[in-house]
């Protein structure tokens, strides 16, 4: 099971940027490899924690997070189009990327203590990654329900086939970066509180690759990339919410002068029902009933997300009063259960009366069983005050 984000950087959600950047600072430092080397538990510890601070350090990932928790992001364990291994995810570096992905993107927090990653990124070239697409999957509640899947056309950059997306004629035409020889990265001594230390940045000159291209590929111009468009096809879990977001690894741009894919980040929207509500992973049915049926009790139908059930309704039915049909409402994408459908009972009260109707009712005025009598029931307010709360 991961572990909650909070917990990881041991910090509480009412945490500042400030507070979060300094928990993971802490924990960075504590894990670093070149301070554990050979230690895979603080490897694995240190790839947590910047994990929880990609989510945490950013406004909208958080916001999510808080409101989806690890189902928020969710992840392809396989790189392709189906969801493996559960949910959540470190954005950008879940598919495949290493370690020199962390220190590229949240190096400069670690300050001079490090450099860089020591052996674990020593004479290692940048990989390049293509950028994320987003698309939007409108879903109706059968689809939220039952789980779908759904074949997408997307628009988007495919890695050359002439060149195979290195961007250059043929294979013999490169040549060896002059400003980092080849490695891919530049090193320089800084002063820190600890003395002096390296430090590696990837290089400017042949942004990490090691190699510069002496002859270009002529169909993509040396790009590596040529416009074009994919199918795919993303199956979509029971559960999912209105602005949850998963993610296919794999399945975005590709990366300029070879390297590997950006990600397909799928936005949910849910189509309304037209009678069912949702709330949470419960459904919610307003049941008109007219005045007899609420008196004498009667059998009568209420949606389901795929057809329809039978209901009794006992004699006396209060206005407000809920019926519940347990396990008939929207499983949760974590797999903790499936909510009810609740049925919540709305008399009718006419407004317009034939002559006839109106000596009948007036019969009625006088009806002891007629007349309104205090009860130890909780009145409608509250009734439904509680479910809403609770």
């Amino acid at each position: 099971m991961k572990r909650d984000y909070y917990e990881v950087l041991g910090i509480e959600k009412s945490a500042t940027q400030d507070d979060i950047k300094k928990a993971y600072r802490k924990a960075a430092i504590q894990f670093h490899p070149d301070k554990n080397p050979g230690d895979k538990d603080a490897e694995e510890k240190f790839k947590e924690a910047a994990e929880a601070y990609d989510v945490l350090s950013n406004a909208e990932k958080k916001a999510r997070y808080d409101q989806f928790g690890h189902a928020a992001n969710a992840q392809s364990a396989s790189g392709g189009g189906g969801y493996g291994g559960g949910y959540g995810g470190f954005e950008g570096f879940g598919g495949g990327f290493t370690m020199d992905d962390i220190f590229d993107r949240f190096g400069d927090i670690f300050g001079g203590h490090f450099g860089g990653g020591g052996g674990s990124r020593a004479r290692r070239q940048r990989v390049n990654r293509g950028s994320d697409l987003r698309v939007k999957v409108r879903l109706t509640l059968a689809e939220v329900v039952n789980g779908a899947t759904k074949k997408l056309k997307i628009n988007k950059m495919n890695a050359c086939d002439a060149c195979g997306g290195s961007g250059a004629f043929d294979k013999d035409s490169y040549t060896t970066c002059s400003t980092c020889h080849g490695a891919g990265y530049v090193t320089q001594v800084v002063n820190t509180m600890f003395g002096q230390a390296q430090t590696q940045s990837v290089c400017p000159t042949c942004e990490g690759v090691g190699k510069i291209i002496t002859k270009k590929c002529e169909k993509c111009s040396g790009s590596g990339v040529t416009k074009g468009e994919e199918v795919v096809e993303v199956r979509i879990p029971a559960g999912v919410a209105q602005g949850m977001q998963l993610s296919v690894a794999g399945k975005g741009n590709a990366a300029y002068h070879g390297g590997v894919n950006g990600d397909l980040l799928v936005l949910i929207e849910e189509e309304p029902h037209k009678e069912l509500e949702r709330e949470g992973n419960d459904l919610i049915y307003n049941l008109k009933l007219n005045i007899a049926d609420a008196v004498m009790g009667a059998s009568v139908e209420v949606p389901t997300v795929d057809g329809r059930a039978k209901i009794k309704i006992d004699p006396g039915t209060q206005a407000g009063r809920v019926l519940r049909l347990r396990g008939k409402g929207v499983p949760d994408v974590n797999g903790y259960g499936t909510g009810d459908i609740l049925v919540v009972a709305d008399v009718f009260i006419p407004t317009h009366v034939s002559p006839a109707e109106k000596d009948a009712l007036k019969k009625l005025q006088t009806s002891e069983n007629f007349k309104p009598k205090p009860t130890k029931e909780r009145n409608l307010f509250e009734r439904m005050k509680s479910y809403f709360i609770s």
